[in-house]
């Protein structure tokens, strides 16, 4: 199994609002969602969680794709925009230091239309543990 089919099977909790990988290489992975209604929340705007799970997903693609087990320790997010029901939101992660133990990345979530709608950053923590896969993707 390929890294991107066992992240999508296995994080039921992203798998389950429908967020998806859907692009890894190495430092760098893509995830996207379309914002539903059981996505808003009491704004009537996609609910903050929603994203942060689905730039969760896309920072565990890219601190995974070293084949060693990485958690994340420390993420911080910052919402600009909302998002609307029906549009596609896309988290891009890119690997700013491949740190032996502890890997940095940068997420960004936009919309469809480019439209920036939050920044995250995400510090891993390397188990001593392999993380199997045949390939990427």
């Amino acid at each position: 199994m390929n890294l991107l089919e066992r992240l999508n099977t296995s994080d039921r909790f992203a798998n389950g609002i429908g967020a998806q990988l859907v692009e890894i290489r190495e430092g760098y992975a893509r995830a996207e969602l379309t914002v539903e209604e059981k996505h808003l929340n009491g704004a009537n705007v996609c609910q903050g969680g929603v994203m942060y799970t689905l730039a969760d997903l896309a920072f565990a693609g890219v601190c995974n794709c070293h084949g060693t087990l990485t958690l994340g320790v420390n993420n911080s997010i910052t919402f600009l925009k909302s998002g609307q029901l029906g549009e596609k939101i896309i988290a891009e992660a890119v690997e700013v230091l491949d740190h032996h133990k502890l890997p940095y990345c940068e997420i960004k979530v936009r919309n469809e239309q480019g439209e920036l709608l939050a920044v995250m950053t995400g510090l891993g923590y390397r188990l001593k543990k392999d993380f199997e896969f045949d390939s990427l993707m």
